[in-house]
Parts: C-alpha cells; structure tokens; sequence
C-alpha cells in the first residue's frame, strides 16, 4: 500500500512537473497577443478562481492564524509577482529552452541564500553552484563573447525571486493551509500586475481573446491544477523525490518549446548544440544540489 501510495505521489509530481514546464511554451506564444503583465494577472486570477472550489469541497479545517494564513499569502504574492514580471519579460527576448533552465537555477541559489542567512548548505552546493555557472555561461553567452543578453539577465533575476518566494512559502506554509494561502497569493500577485497592467499597458479584448488558449493553459492548470497536485502528491513521496521530480519541469520546458519551434507555433523555440550542452550541466547541477549527504559520525 505504500509503495501504491509513493508511486501514485510520484506520478502526480511528474505531472505537474509537465505542466509547468510546457507552459514555458504557453507563456511564449502568448506574447504574440498581449504584453506581460497583461497576461499574468490574467493567469494569477484564473489560479486562484481554479482553486476556490478546491478549498470549498476539500478544505473544511479552521485555520488557527488567519494573521499568518493573510501575511504568508499577501508575502508569497508578492514574490510571485516580481519573480512572474522578470520571467515574462525575460521569455519575449529569450527562448523557452533558456527560460526553463535558467529559472530552474532556484534550486541552487536557495542553499545560497539560506547560507547568507547563517544556515550553512550541504557542501555539494559548492560544486552544483560552479557547474551551474559554466552551464549558464555556455546557455547564455553566445559566440565566446562576455555578455548576456537581457532576456538572460531577466530570466536570472526571475530564478533569484524564485528562491526568495521558496523559502518564504518554507516560512509559512508549514503553519497555515498551504492551498488557501496558495490562493491568496495568486489574487495578490493578480492584482498587482493588474495595477502595472493600467499604468503601463493598453490591453484590449480582442488581443486577450487571441491570446485566451495559453492563457487558460497557464492559468487553469499551470498555476491552479498543478499548484494543488504537487501539494497532493507531496504527502506521499519524500521531499528530495519531490523537489528532484519538480526540477523535471526544465527538461519539458526545453522540449516543448523545440516542439512548438518545429510545429511554427512559436518563433523562438529553436535551441543550438552549445545551448544544449549548457541546458545538460545546469540540469546536472539541479540534481547535485538536491543529492542528500549524510551527517559525520563523531569519532
């Protein structure tokens, strides 16, 4: 029964790691249509409408802090939002396989950051972190010049906002409800954009009706359905597992957006021999840096 149980868990993280990393693809082609913050407030609203019936069937518990449940929820919001603002921009001048890798450099620089918080890694984080260097330089710096494009600096401040909305969630989650405080954060982090939307953006129904296919894949089960799986199937696998399965989501990220090149559904999905190269030693360092070293025994 429970390997049925960690087998089931396991499978429903492979999904979600699916999702996200195809709606790399989505987020894409949605910005033939509408501009970046457009398109994430309308994907943070559709997540935390998606989850309203979730919490109204299945989550009848009484929060014992609704003060907690509204600070980690109004706290991951915003990081959400930052993190979200530097990803989508990032996306229209970059490719989908680099936005997926490069994000996925989170994984590392929360170790990182927790050690500038005076709680000191695992020592694998040293070499994942020097790897992962190498991986972005030959992911991002083309031609052996020294310089990164913008996309690629936006991408690699989305990954640090990224890190920063974990360990936050690491902060709150544990003491309130994980999918209301989820939901919260997608109003937050929908209302802020849509704020940004108005002040620098000038939407229109029918480029949001263009666009409204990848803006329902983004926002219904991007942000909404696989938010909720991954904290289902969580409850049946062991964190490394999880987090390892997660970090997947680059790999899908890569191939979905070569797929839609190839297909002619995006116009920058196409990915070279030395990007490749640089997308497999990040994807490697993802890994090292979740590999569990056991404690010294004392002599």
């Amino acid at each position: 029964m429970m390997r049925s149980g960690k087998a089931k868990g396991n499978l429903m993280l492979l999904v979600t790691a699916l999702i996200w990393g195809t709606a790399f693809a989505a987020q894409s082609g949605a910005m033939d249509h509408i501009r970046p913050f457009t398109f994430t407030a309308l994907r943070s609203f559709l997540g935390g409408l998606v989850l309203l019936p979730v919490i109204a069937l299945f989550r009848r518990e009484p929060v014992k802090s609704r003060k907690t449940l509204f600070t980690g929820g109004a706290l991951c919001g915003l990081c959400l939002f930052i993190a979200s603002a530097f990803q989508q921009v990032g996306i229209v001048y970059s490719t989908t396989a680099k936005a997926g890798f490069i994000t996925a450099l989170y994984v590392v620089f929360v170790p990182l950051i927790r050690l500038a918080l005076g709680k000191r890694p695992s020592p694998i984080v040293w070499p994942a972190v020097g790897i992962s260097v190498i991986g972005f330089y030959l992911l991002c710096v083309g031609g052996g010049a020294l310089s990164l494009q913008k996309g690629d600096l936006l991408l690699l401040l989305c990954a640090v906002c990224f890190s920063i909305h974990i360990l936050v969630i690491d902060r709150f989650s544990p003491r309130t409800d994980g999918v209301k405080m989820a939901c919260i954060q997608f109003f937050v982090c929908g209302a802020l954009s849509l704020i940004c939307t108005l002040f620098f953006e000038t939407p229109d129904m029918k480029s949001i009706a263009a666009a409204w296919l990848p803006v329902a894949y983004a926002g219904v089960l991007s942000s909404g359905i696989a938010y909720t799986m991954q904290i289902v199937g969580q409850k049946y696998t062991d964190p490394v597992t999880a987090s390892l399965i997660c970090s997947l989501e680059a790999v899908f990220a890569a191939l979905a957006g070569y797929l839609c090149w190839r297909l002619g559904w995006i116009g920058n999905g196409n990915i070279t021999p030395r990007e490749i190269f640089g997308c497999l030693l990040v994807f490697i360092a993802v890994i090292l840096v979740q590999i569990p070293i056991p404690p010294k025994k004392k002599a």
